[in-house]
C-alpha cells in the first residue's frame, strides 16, 4: 500500500457535490480505481495502491469544473471522466462540462453527461433529420425537447410537434374513457414532463390552445405538410413501416425533425417488423441524415438502471 493521500476541497458545498447523494459518487470513485475513497468533512483521503491512488486522484480533478462550483456530479459524470482519460480527451471533457444547454424554470442546468449526448446534440442542430436509438434512461426524448423548446422560445420555429404512436401493451384507445386529448395524455405524458420543466403549465396551455405546440398521436400526422416546425417522434420503435414512411414524408420546408425508439422496448405484435428497424436499414447511407445510437454506457439516470440495461444486454447476446 501507498501513502494515502489527502485532498483538501475548498467549500463544504464542493465536498458535498462529489460526494453525492449517499455517497454515491465515492462508491462509484472506488468501484472504477479500486481505490478506498473516504470524506471526512471538507478533506477526502484516497488509500490504496499508488496506481490506484493515481487513477483516483485524476478522475476527482477531472471533475472540478463540477465540484468546484458546487455543482451536482451524476454516475455518468464520472464514466464519462474516466472514459476522457482512456482516450485522452480531457480536453474535451472540459468543454462537455461547460456547455450548458439550458436551464430549467427551477434554475437546475441542463448539459450533454456523456460524449455521445454531446454528439447527439451536435447532430439536431445541423441536421433537418436525426434518428437516435439506445436503451431507456439515455436522454434521447429529454434532451430533443430540451432542443426544440429552446428553439421555439427563441423563435426559430413556428410549432413544436410532439409526436408517439398510441401503443401500449396492446390497449385500444377506443376502450378508454374521455374525449380524443384525454384519451392520448397517458402515451403523451412523458412529452409533456419534459415541457413542463422549461414552460410553465399557463403558458402550456396558451400555446397548446393557439397551435404553437402540438402533442398529438401519430396516426393524427397523415396528409399534412409541417413547415417552419420542430418535429420529435418519440417511442418510433411502435411505428409500423407504413406510419414510418408516412411521418418522415411530412418533414416540409424550415422544419426539423428528431426520431427517437429503444428496439428492446418494442411493444408491436410478435410478427410486426418496426418501422424504426426498416427506416435505420433504408436510410442509412443517405445524405443529410444524421444517426446516432446510445449504449448502457449512455444511461444518466440511477445507476442500477445501466446495470440493468446492461444485465439484460447480456441476456439477450
Amino acid at each position: 500500500m501507498a501513502e494515502p493521500l489527502t485532498i483538501a476541497l475548498p467549500t463544504q458545498a464542493g465536498a458535498i457535490a462529489l460526494a453525492g447523494e449517499n455517497e454515491e459518487n465515492l462508491k462509484t470513485l472506488a468501484r472504477l480505481t479500486g481505490a478506498t475513497v473516504v470524506l471526512r468533512g471538507q478533506e477526502l483521503y484516497i488509500y490504496g495502491t499508488e496506481k490506484q491512488i493515481e487513477l483516483s486522484q485524476q478522475l476527482v480533478r477531472s471533475l472540478e469544473d463540477l465540484w468546484s462550483q458546487g455543482k451536482s456530479i451524476s454516475n455518468a459524470d464520472i464514466l464519462t471522466a474516466r472514459q476522457a482519460l482512456d482516450t485522452h480527451r480531457q480536453g474535451e471533457l472540459q468543454e462537455l462540462q461547460r456547455d450548458v444547454l439550458a436551464r430549467t424554470r427551477r434554475g437546475d442546468e441542463v448539459r450533454a453527461k456523456t460524449f455521445r449526448q454531446r454528439q447527439y446534440i451536435q447532430y439536431i442542430r445541423s441536421h433537418d433529420l436525426t434518428f437516435c436509438s439506445g436503451p431507456a434512461g439515455t436522454g434521447k426524448t429529454y434532451l430533443a425537447v430540451v432542443i426544440a423548446a429552446q428553439a421555439l422560445l427563441a423563435n426559430q420555429y413556428e410549432r413544436l410537434i410532439l409526436t408517439r404512436p398510441a401503443v401500449e401493451a396492446g390497449e385500444k384507445l377506443g376502450f378508454l374513457p374521455g374525449d380524443l386529448q384525454q384519451k392520448v395524455d397517458p402515451f403523451l405524458r412523458p412529452l409533456y414532463d419534459a415541457l413542463y420543466e422549461f414552460i410553465d403549465q399557463e403558458k402550456m396551455a396558451n400555446l397548446m390552445e393557439r397551435g404553437v405546440i402540438e402533442v398529438a398521436p401519430l396516426a393524427y400526422m397523415r396528409g399534412r405538410t409541417l413547415n417552419n416546425a420542430f418535429v420529435i417522434v418519440d417511442e418510433a420503435q411502435n411505428t409500423t413501416p407504413a406510419q414510418m414512411k408516412m411521418v418522415l414524408t411530412r418533414l416540409g420546408f424550415r422544419s426539423r425533425m428528431v426520431v427517437t425508439g429503444d428496439m428492446t422496448q418494442t411493444d408491436l405484435p410478435l410478427q410486426q417488423q418496426s418501422g424504426l428497424t426498416v427506416a435505420l436499414k433504408i436510410l442509412q447511407h443517405l445524405e443529410g441524415i444524421a444517426f446516432c445510437e446510445f449504449s448502457q454506457k449512455d444511461v444518466v439516470r440511477n445507476p442500477l438502471v445501466q446495470r440493468i440495461v446492461a444485465a439484460y444486454e447480456q441476456y439477450e447476446k
